[in-house]
Order: structure tokens, then sequence, then C-alpha cells
């Protein structure tokens, strides 16, 4: 009869809080990078690279990812129906200034805007309603 040695499993190591801010800035800054590089797109329309185009493109990543990390460091202490309306505002308003970089008026920007933050929210709530 064969008989096993009982299996010892090494303890886990507990996820700092640095590591998990040190990757969610990382991710922050590269959702922040291709931002601006889509809002200076957006801006230059085919036509030659200038400082204010480039300008634009650091100005929004930045402000985008600072929004982002701070939203995704706050968002947790929030309650779910306020943590999802902190995403889907932050996403509406992400895409409505996008949307409106692109010359559509107002009202089209504001419409779109809402749709994807209806969306973002319906999702968000779900996802946080059923998790918790």
């Amino acid at each position: 009869m064969a008989h096993t040695a009982p299996v010892r499993y090494a303890p886990r190591s507990p996820r700092t809080t640095a590591t998990s801010a040190s990757r969610w800035a990382g991710l922050a800054l590269l959702a922040g990078i291709v931002y601006g590089l889509w809002a200076c797109a957006i801006r230059r329309d085919g036509g030659p690279i200038t400082t204010g185009n480039v300008m634009l493109g650091v100005v929004t990543g930045l402000i985008f990812a600072a929004v982002m990390f701070a939203l995704h460091r706050l968002a947790p202490s929030l309650p779910r129906e306020l943590r999802a309306l902190s995403w889907a505002a932050f996403a509406g308003i992400a895409l409505g200034f996008l949307c409106s970089l692109g010359g559509a008026s107002v009202l089209r920007s504001t419409v779109i805007a809402s749709v994807v933050a209806a969306g973002v929210f319906a999702v968000m709530f779900y996802r946080y309603y059923t998790t918790e």
C-alpha cells in the first residue's frame, strides 16, 4: 500500500497596497497615453503636428490618468451605487470630450456621453451588486 506525505502549501504572500497601487498607476498611465494620443489625433485631423496638438495630448492624457488612478483608489470606499455612478460619469465625460474634439455638436456629444454613461452604470452596478 502506498502512502503519501502530507502536502504543505507555501503561504501566499499578501498583496501589498504598494504593489497594487503601482500596478494600477502603470495601467492608468498607459490608458492616459492612449487617451492623449487619441485626443491629439482627433484634434490634428490629418494636418501637421503642432505644439498645441502635442500639449493637448499630454495634458488630456495626464488628467485622464490622474482621474482614473484616483477613482480606482477612492471608489472601493463608496457604496455600490455611487461607485457605479462615479465610473459611469468618468466614462461618459471622457468619451463626450473626445466626441466634442471631433467637431460634433454639443447636443450630439451630450447624447453619446449619456448613452455611454448609462451603459457603464448598468454594467458596473450589476457587477458590484452581484459581487458584494
